[in-house]
């Protein structure tokens, strides 16, 4: 992990950035490109050159769905359905608060109402890798929102399988149709629609830079919720901290994988020594050891600040995905913290926790974009739908007002539609 001084904020954070990388970026619209000519034989195709599965068909059947459940524990059963009714009452207190508005001025009527969308592809990352908890958090505030088709797509193994828990995850938590799709192809088949994959009107979760990088380019195509890339979190800790936690803490995040980003920000020089002292010796035990070794000498770092108030700064400069607070006071540094995707305080709120039963979504938003948004939620599942009924006496009271704006933007038209009607 790299060492930093913290002295001027915005030139570190700078050097921090990831990189663009073009060559990537090419490859990316090229399978864009590629998926919206040929569909699916395109996907097949990029199917078996990334996942190496060679697919008859990309849905899931029914009878893949009910042999997923004799391939599973009874408690991995009950950790879903746990998972499903916290994360179902947080959102449903929210949805609670969605209440339509009237508002009536000079016979002008509005009407404001909060409606589901039609439809959602849930991505789901996979292949090597298994996510059931990613179903939880992507499918459950769609089915509180009330979203008519909720749709899964998650890369298949070499197998040509999708791992059994995140099936049986999917059909607790109420997914319409799954698909064996993955990368950019899955995103731009989602955006466009093939042969056997619907479109659908808005794409979220979390996914790898193939992924990330698809949704930002398609976004001018179909709505997405956010930028939620690699995984990233930021410690603030100062000489209270546990060195032992904030260590356990920065791996459980690492072994996601290799271009994860996870920091230590303190302005205790023993807190540091000892954090990288317990990670050299831990490191070696570990399972994953490979993975978090390797993320940490890629993105990881620890800033070394002199003041609470540079520690604050630079998490807000940073934006991280997950911000842990363990400080003598983190109640009470947390309100000073505006830029977080998700806030935790205290020694025991560790984020892994908050990846899987603490009620909270674990999509999440990334590369700073913690500064304008936060969490996955039902919110991302609705839309404000507007209505306005005007009279004809409205019109008149507004047609002076009306004639000086439309000349001063040069508009003439927009006055004749109002004086006609008067």
């Amino acid at each position: 992990m790299r060492i930093i001084s913290v002295k001027d904020t915005d030139s570190i954070l700078e050097s921090l950035r990831p990189q663009p990388n073009d060559n990537l970026r090419k490859k990316v619209v090229s399978i864009i490109a590629d998926v919206q000519k040929r569909k699916d034989k395109a996907l097949k195709e990029y199917e078996k050159k990334f996942s190496k599965a060679t697919l008859k068909s990309f849905q899931v059947t029914k009878e893949e769905t009910k042999n997923a459940y004799a391939q599973v524990s009874r408690d991995q059963i009950e950790a879903i359905k746990l998972a499903k009714r916290r994360l179902e009452r947080s959102e449903s207190l929210i949805k609670k608060q969605l209440k339509g508005i009237a508002l009536s001025t000079d016979g002008i009527k509005i009407n404001k109402i909060f409606s589901p969308i039609d439809s959602v592809g849930c991505y789901i990352p996979g292949g090597k890798a298994r996510y059931p908890s990613t179903v939880v958090m992507s499918v459950v505030p769609a089915k509180v929102a009330g979203v008519k088709k909720i749709v899964a797509v998650s890369p298949a193994n070499q197998k040509g399988m999708i791992d059994p828990l995140t099936l049986v995850a999917a059909d607790i938590c109420g997914v319409d149709e799954f698909y064996k799709i993955g990368g950019a192809q899955a995103i731009a088949a989602l955006a466009y629609g093939t042969q056997s994959i619907p479109k659908v009107d808005k794409i979220v979760g979390p996914g790898g830079m193939f992924v990330t990088l698809a949704k930002s380019i398609l976004s001018n195509v179909v709505s997405i919720d956010m930028i939620a890339g690699p995984t990233e979190l930021a410690i603030i800790a100062d000489s209270s901290a546990d060195p032992a936690l904030v260590a356990v803490d920065l791996i459980s995040q690492a072994e996601h994988s290799v271009d994860t980003t996870c920091c230590l920000i303190t302005n205790s020089k023993s807190l540091k020594d000892q954090v990288i002292g317990l990670i050299k010796k831990r490191i070696d035990l570990i399972a994953r050891s490979d993975t978090v070794r390797q993320s940490f000498k890629n993105n990881g770092f620890i800033a070394v600040c002199k003041t609470e108030t540079q520690m604050v700064d630079i998490a807000n400069k940073l934006a991280p995905e997950h911000l842990e607070i363990m400080t003598r006071n983190p109640q009470k540094l947390a309100r000073k913290i505006t830029s977080a995707g998700l806030v935790l305080m205290g020694q025991n709120t560790p984020s892994s926790a908050s990846d899987y039963l603490l009620g909270s979504n674990h999509v999440l938003p990334t590369n700073g974009f913690g500064k304008t948004r936060g969490s996955l939620g039902v919110l991302d599942y609705m839309k404000l739908q507007t209505s306005i009924e005007s009279s004809k006496a409205s019109l008149a009271k507004i047609s002076k007002y009306m004639k000086a704006l439309t000349d001063a933007e040069g508009l003439p038209n927009h006055y004749e539609a109002v004086r006609s009607r008067i």
